[in-house]
């Protein structure tokens, strides 16, 4: 996988380019990094309570680190 889509999902998530973030989803190879991102874009924009938002954004946020944390993959 490349560790630019976790490094872009990173910058967009802390700078809150959501549109940015949604292209991304859609573009990612990795299936899990997509649904963590739809995940906190469907909480962002349709959820009115707080703690739902914060719960998906901690989970993005842990999953980007715990990608960043194996070694990138030769394709």
């Amino acid at each position: 996988m490349l560790s630019a889509d976790y490094d872009k999902a990173l910058f967009f998530t802390i700078w809150g380019q959501w549109d940015d973030l949604l292209v991304l989803m859609v573009r990612t190879n990795d299936d899990f990094l997509s649904k963590k991102i739809e995940t906190l874009l469907h909480a962002y924009y349709f959820k009115h309570d707080d703690s739902i938002v914060g719960e998906a954004h901690e989970n993005l946020m842990h999953y980007i680190d715990h990608a960043h944390s194996y070694p990138v993959s030769k394709i």
